[in-house]
């Protein structure tokens, strides 16, 4: 790779921002809502189908891939990206989260993690080293640095050690990057919802010097208002010239708050599960597809919506595959969420250039509260 990883602030809004992440794969356009393909796909869609919602980078899971199919394997096979067919960017998270939320029996030390798989439970070691390793395996174009992140409530002293912790890992995981050209390693910020330690993860990240920094340790249980009490600070906590990224986010309201307080970057699996469970997301609210009151509506689920499950299908045909159960239901509504997502993201970008955020916003806001469109 020739090309090397930047950042272009284009323009501010307050303390909204848009900009252009460069990759030698391609430009990521900011603010950028990343659909997850945590197993090597986006769950019911095909990759040249998620790229045509506007996508323009997806996230993969380094604790997913480790145990199935193996890193080893991917890269024996020339990479993530042509494993999956997905030539843009992709970004892969450190496995952290998922060792803390889902694995069986694990051991935490200052070296890593010792974990069973919950897959069948075999026996594994994650440290910042081998996070770094199966990354690079994999070939993703912005990696993480390998991070512990405690649920939320925790105490003080909870939080403090597992804060300082991670920060030592950041360290390791640092080095254990090294110098790849073309490649990115952003930091994760932690530090719970204490403002001080924030600053203190913030000024420890700085110190050692990433590409990229994201606030890590939100919506794992605090609620919006504690999040959004945090983004009112955290993000100007990181340097104004490289792109923050905050982790596991959300529906369409946390994503609009959050860049309205300076974030750059978004994941969420939200799109995709509930678009395989009939929940969908339009500009005037979620619509539960279910519902019998769709049964005989020949109408679209969102008129202005230029999505195949808009311009294609009626919200009659949509109830009928969800409720027997057909596999086009959540390949239609997984395709419109992301769709949906992705003009949210385009709209902001918009917004942001002219300086008119706030208008944006104001009418996001009037839109979802009308509600869905009145039965016929």
């Amino acid at each position: 790779m020739t090309k090397t990883f930047s950042f272009d602030l284009k323009a501010t809004d307050g303390t909204a921002r848009t900009g252009v992440i460069s990759t030698p794969r391609g430009d990521i356009r900011t603010p950028a809502f990343m659909p997850v393909g945590t197993a090597a796909t986006v769950k019911a869609m095909m990759p040249e189908s998620v790229a045509a919602t506007g996508a323009d980078i997806l996230l993969g899971n380094t604790y997913h891939l480790m145990l199935r199919p193996g890193a080893e394997r991917i890269e024996r096979l020339g990479g993530l990206h042509k494993f999956m067919n997905w030539e843009k960017p992709i970004l892969t998270d450190s496995g952290g989260f998922q060792v803390m939320s889902l694995a069986e029996l694990r051991k935490l030390t200052e070296k890593g993690v010792t974990f069973k798989s919950h897959i069948d439970g075999s026996k594994h070691e994650l440290t910042p080293e081998r996070s770094m390793e199966i990354q690079r395996q994999l070939g993703s174009d912005i990696v993480m640095c390998f991070d512990e992140c405690p649920a939320l409530p925790a105490d003080r002293a909870r939080i403090e050690e597992s804060m300082r912790l991670s920060m030592r890992w950041a360290a390791r995981s640092r080095e254990a990057f090294g110098d790849r050209p073309g490649y990115a390693l952003f930091g994760i910020q932690q530090g719970g919802l204490e403002q001080d330690m924030r600053e203190e993860s913030a000024e420890a990240l700085r110190a050692i010097g990433f590409d990229g920094y994201a606030v890590g340790g939100l919506a794992v249980g605090e609620g919006q208002e504690a999040m959004f009490g945090v983004l009112d600070y955290a993000p100007a906590q990181l340097p104004v010239d490289k792109p923050r990224y905050l982790m596991g986010v959300g529906k369409p309201d946390d994503i609009v708050g959050a860049v309205k307080r300076g974030i750059d970057m978004m994941d969420c699996v939200l799109p995709s599960r509930s678009g395989r469970t009939g929940q969908v997301f339009t500009r005037r609210g979620v619509v539960n597809i279910k519902n019998a009151r769709h049964a005989d509506d020949p109408r679209p689920l969102d008129e202005q919506c230029t999505c195949p499950a808009c311009s294609k299908y009626s919200r009659a045909y949509l109830h009928h595959v969800f409720r027997a159960g057909e596999m086009i239901s959540g390949m239609l509504l997984t395709w419109h969420n992301l769709h949906y997502f992705q003009e949210i993201m385009a709209g902001m970008r918009e917004a942001i250039s002219r300086g008119a955020f706030a208008q944006w916003e104001r009418e996001f806001h009037e839109g979802r509260a009308m509600g869905d469109i009145e039965p016929l």
